[in-house]
C-alpha cells in the first residue's frame, strides 16, 4: 500500500504528526471476506520556511559608566518557529551611534543576543546610545527564498548612568626639568587634575613619600605646584621619579596617581682633575723633546658640547728649565723633557704642578701635581732602576759591602741574645746548702684525698746528693704527733745513688742517738705515699678546750719551725693577759 499526501503545503508548525488507520481485506473486498487494521504515525520534518522574529521592536537598557569592559548589559531574543539547525540565528549591530562602543554575540544554548561593553563609557561625555540590532538565520533553504527575507531587526536604547569617578589628571605622565643649583622652594612645575563627575568635587594633591624617601620635593595641595625642598646634585642623581596623588575632598576613596619624572640639569660646579695619580719616569739617557708621560683629565660635569680642557703650568713654573707641556687633539696632555743629562745622583725626583681648567661658565680649574722620577734605563729606553743610590758611596763602600756588614751585625746580635738567654736558664747546682738541709715537713691533712699517700715528703735532692750520703748532716729530730704504719716504698731508685748505703748511715745515727724518739722521722717519711689507693687518716689528739693545749714543744723542732713556735707562744701570752 502506498500512502500519499492528499493536501499541498502542509505546515509542520501548525500540525507536526498525523495518525492514519489502514485496513486490509481479502476476497477482493467482497462480502464475507476477512480484514485487519493498523495505525500509521506520520511526522512532518522541519524545513527553514520561517524567518526569525523579535518579540518586541524596542529594547531599553541602562548601564553604569564605570562598568567593566566585556561585561554584559542586556539580552535580546528573536524567535524562530523552525527547530534545530533551521532555527539558529546570528545577531549583529547594523546601525547606531554606539557601534564601536558595544558588541553583540549569540548564546549558543538559548539563541539570545548578548550585548556587551566594548569600550569605556563616560556619563559626562555621552549619556545614551541607540543601536539597531539584526537577527538572521544562519542556514537558508533556497527552495523557500521566495518566502523571505529570513531576518528581523529591533532597536536598542542604552542609557549611561553617572558613577562617582576618581580624579583625572590632565596628562598621563609629567616631565619636569630643573638646574642642580636651583634655589630652595623654587617651583619646578605643576600638575592639574579635575573631578569628571557632575558634582565636581575639589581635589587635593600630595606626594607618595614611598617614591620620595629623602623628601627632596614638596607640592602645594591646592594648585599642584611642585617645589624644591632640598638641594640637588646632578653628579649624585640625574633623575628623580616621584608619584603625585590626587584625592577628592568629598570622597577620600576616589584617588588617582600620576608619575612625574624630574631631570636635574647640569651646571658647571666641578673643576676638572687628573683621571688618576700619574707618576712619570724619565731616563737619565733621555733626549730633549722626548715625551715623558701623557696624562688625561676628567670632569664630573656634563656640558652639552662635551669637555674641552685647557692645560697650563703655574705662573712661576712657566719658564721651567727642565720640562714643558703640549696639548693634544684628544684632550690629553703630553709632558716633554727640555734637555738631556738628568742624573739620579743630583736629583732623582721632580714635582711638576699643572693647572687644568674647563671652558664652562663660570670656568672651573684645579691644580694637579705630576711626580717625575729619574731612572736608569737601558739603551733601548727600558727602565731598569729608579733607586736614588749612587754608584760609589761617600764612605767608599759599595751597596753589597754595606749589606754584608749589616748581616754580620745582625748575626752578632743574635749570638749575644742567645748567650744571655742560656745563662738565665742555667740549672741550679745539685749540692744543697747546709742551712737548707732540713727534711722535716708539716703535712696538711685538711686536703680532700691524698692523705698519707703524699709523696712530696721525700727530699729527692738529698737522696741524689753524694755529700749527704758520705757525711752526717746536722739535724734535730722531733717526735711526731701522728702515728703511721710503715709501708713499702714503691718509688724507683734514682740512677747513680747507693740508697742501701744511705739508709745504713741513717740507721746507724738513729741507733746511736740516745734522745731519739721511738719512731724516727726518716722511717716515717721514707715509706709514705704508695700502697693503699685510699689510705686512712691517723687519729688526731684533741682537747676539750684551747687552754689545755701546750705548744712549748714547738721551740724544740728546729730553726725551720721557729716562726711557728713564736706564733703559738704569742697566742698563749695573749690569753694569759
Amino acid at each position: 500500500a502506498i500512502i500519499k499526501t492528499a493536501l499541498p503545503n502542509m505546515d509542520r508548525e501548525a500540525k507536526e504528526e498525523y495518525f492514519v488507520v489502514i485496513q486490509a481485506k481479502d476476497m477482493g473486498g467482497h462480502m464475507g471476506g476477512l480484514s485487519g487494521t493498523t495505525t500509521v504515525t506520520i511526522t512532518l520534518t522541519d524545513v527553514n520556511d520561517n524567518p526569525p522574529k523579535f518579540a518586541q521592536s524596542l529594547y531599553h537598557f541602562s548601564v553604569m559608566e564605570d562598568v567593566a569592559l566585556g561585561e554584559p548589559i542586556g539580552r535580546v531574543k528573536a524567535n524562530d518557529l523552525d527547530i534545530g539547525e533551521n532555527a539558529k540565528s546570528s545577531y549583529d549591530i547594523i546601525e547606531g551611534d554606539g557601534m564601536d562602543i558595544f558588541e553583540i554575540t549569540t548564546d549558543a544554548q538559548t539563541q539570545d543576543g548578548i550585548i556587551r561593553v566594548r569600550k569605556p563609557l563616560d556619563f559626562e561625555t555621552k549619556k545614551s546610545y541607540t543601536l539597531k540590532v539584526e537577527a538572521a538565520n544562519i542556514h537558508i533553504d533556497p527552495r523557500f527564498l521566495s518566502g523571505g527575507p529570513f531576518k528581523d531587526t529591533a532597536t536598542v536604547k542604552i542609557v549611561v548612568e553617572d558613577a562617582d569617578e576618581p580624579p583625572v589628571f590632565s596628562s598621563p605622565t609629567y616631565l619636569l626639568e630643573v638646574h642642580e643649583n636651583a634655589a630652595l622652594n623654587s617651583v619646578l612645575g605643576q600638575v592639574t587634575a579635575h573631578d569628571p563627575d557632575v558634582s565636581s568635587s575639589p581635589i587635593r594633591f600630595s606626594i607618595d613619600r614611598h617614591t620620595d624617601l629623602e623628601r627632596q620635593f614638596n607640592i602645594n595641595a591646592e594648585d599642584g605646584k611642585i617645589t624644591l625642598a632640598t638641594p640637588l646634585d646632578r653628579e649624585t642623581s640625574t633623575w628623580h621619579n616621584i608619584t603625585i596623588v590626587a584625592t577628592e575632598t568629598r570622597n577620600h576613596s576616589q584617588v588617582s596617581r600620576v608619575p612625574v619624572a624630574i631631570k636635574v640639569l647640569d651646571v658647571n660646579d666641578n673643576a676638572p682633575e687628573f683621571a688618576s695619580e700619574h707618576e712619570a719616569f724619565l731616563c737619565e739617557n733621555g733626549k730633549p723633546g722626548q715625551v715623558i708621560q701623557i696624562v688625561s683629565a676628567v670632569d664630573k660635569d656634563d656640558p652639552k658640547n662635551g669637555h674641552y680642557f685647557l692645560y697650563s703650568l703655574l705662573p712661576e713654573m712657566v719658564n721651567n728649565p727642565n720640562f714643558t707641556i703640549k696639548k693634544n687633539e684628544d684632550n690629553t696632555l703630553s709632558i716633554l723633557a727640555k734637555h738631556s743629562g738628568f742624573s739620579r745622583q743630583k736629583q732623582d725626583l721632580y714635582l711638576l704642578p699643572i693647572v687644568i681648567s674647563d671652558g664652562g661658565t663660570p670656568p672651573m680649574s684645579s691644580t694637579g701635581t705630576l711626580t717625575i722620577r729619574v731612572c736608569g734605563c737601558s739603551s733601548e729606553g727600558v727602565v731598569q732602576s729608579c733607586n736614588a743610590e749612587a754608584y760609589v758611596l761617600p764612605i767608599g763602600l759599595s751597596m753589597g759591602a754595606l749589606i754584608a756588614i749589616l748581616a754580620c751585625i745582625i748575626l752578632l746580635l743574635v749570638i749575644v741574645v742567645l748567650f744571655v738567654t742560656l745563662r738565665r736558664h742555667k740549672n741550679e747546682p745539685l749540692i744543697i746548702k747546709d742551712d737548707e738541709d732540713v727534711r722535716e715537713n708539716i703535712i696538711r691533712y685538711d686536703d680532700e684525698g691524698g692523705g698519707e699517700e703524699d709523696t712530696e715528703a721525700f727530699d729527692i735532692a738529698t737522696l741524689q746528693n753524694p755529700d749527704g750520703i758520705n757525711g752526717f748532716l746536722p739535724r734535730k729530730d722531733i717526735k711526731p704527733d701522728l702515728q703511721f704504719m710503715p709501708r713499702q716504698g714503691l718509688a724507683p731508685v734514682p740512677n747513680g745513688v747507693d740508697v742501701d748505703e744511705f739508709i745504713n748511715v741513717r740507721l746507724h745515727e738513729a741507733d746511736n742517738d740516745p734522745t731519739a724518739p721511738p719512731y724516727d722521722s726518716i722511717q716515717i717519711y721514707g715509706y709514705e705515699g704508695k700502697g693503699s689507693a685510699a689510705g686512712s687518716l691517723s687519729s688526731l689528739e684533741s682537747s676539750t678546750s684551747d687552754s689545755d693545749q701546750n705548744f712549748d714543744y714547738l721551740s724544740e723542732w728546729g730553726p725551720r719551725f721557729k716562726r711557728l713556735g713564736e706564733l703559738y707562744s704569742v697566742g698563749e701570752s695573749d690569753k694569759e693577759t
